[in-house]
């Protein structure tokens, strides 16, 4: 009830108070708690070595500011109209999806902790085809906070599949016919100390797991990437785009295809990814 009352405090204030609070917020992290800085700076130095302390300080500048900026316009989500998503999300290559659909392939559409990542579900509103639009999620421990949380990331009626249970889901969806896109955050760390899978992400040995390629691989599945750039604050362009690899060949290439495209992704504007998150505990 804690969480509930106070993001419902917070989604009823108009956008302009939400972003004086952000503000706020972004200094308390970033200076007053410290939030993660011995994680951010070692993630920021690791991956771009050839920049100057300068440039890596402006990078976590912006990291903390679009990481307050996330909590309050999350929280706006839970009150806000879909004419203002509408003036704040474009989206852009939403009849791929259709024709894909159209086409029999089940959409398997691979995107990053990038910017606002709980902005994404309003891309439903962009194409008509797939009956089923879905996203993987992890359960929190905190059975309150899963509520508010599943709560939140349904207000474009999106089906929240469990991790435990995406290959069952979508192997049935498959099966009986119904047209469906899902979508897979898939820039975390393996779930295990122990990975069969890896390759060079930002300058770094990384493990990844292929859970949603391989499921894909199952369904007969087309493959997206989902492009996020930011155009203001607040405002966001969501760019469907084909994972082509160069060759079908060897371990994983839809996976590793996709962390290239989440690098350039990355690399044009770095302080919008989750550098707070340890992505390389396990090498």
């Amino acid at each position: 009830m804690l969480y509930r009352g106070f993001f419902t405090g917070l989604a009823l204030l108009p956008m302009p108070v939400l972003y004086g609070i952000s503000n706020g917020v972004r200094v308390l992290l970033q200076h007053g708690l410290k939030y993660r800085r011995k994680v951010i700076r070692e993630n920021l130095s690791n991956s771009f070595p050839e920049k100057s302390p300068a440039e890596l300080l402006e990078i976590e500048n912006d990291f903390y500011s679009q990481f307050a900026d996330n909590i309050v316009e999350t929280a706006k989500l839970l009150h806000i109209s879909d004419r203002e998503v509408d003036r704040r999300i474009e989206v852009v290559g939403g009849e791929l999806v259709d024709r894909l659909a159209s086409e029999g392939h089940p959409v398997i559409l691979y995107l990053g902790h990038y910017a606002n990542w709980e902005f994404v579900p309003a891309i439903v509103r962009h194409f008509s085809v797939p009956e089923i639009c879905a996203q993987v999620y992890k359960p929190q421990r905190d059975k309150a906070f899963d509520r508010l949380m599943l709560k939140i990331r349904s207000r474009f009626n999106p089906v929240s599949v469990p991790q435990a249970k995406v290959f069952r889901t979508l192997v049935g969806w498959y099966r009986a016919g119904t047209p469906f896109i899902t979508g897979f955050i898939a820039d975390h760390r393996s779930n295990s100390s122990v990975s069969h899978h890896a390759t060079t992400f930002l300058n770094q040995h990384t493990p990844f797991n292929p859970g949603g390629e391989e499921i894909g691989k199952r369904i007969n599945a087309a493959y997206l990437y989902l492009d996020v750039e930011k155009k203001s604050r607040g405002h966001y362009r969501l760019t469907f785009k084909p994972i082509e690899p160069e060759s079908l060949e060897g371990d994983s290439p839809y996976t590793r295809r996709y962390l290239e495209m989440l690098e350039q992704t990355i690399r044009r504007r770095p302080g919008l990814w989750l550098w707070s998150h340890r992505r390389w505990l396990y090498k």
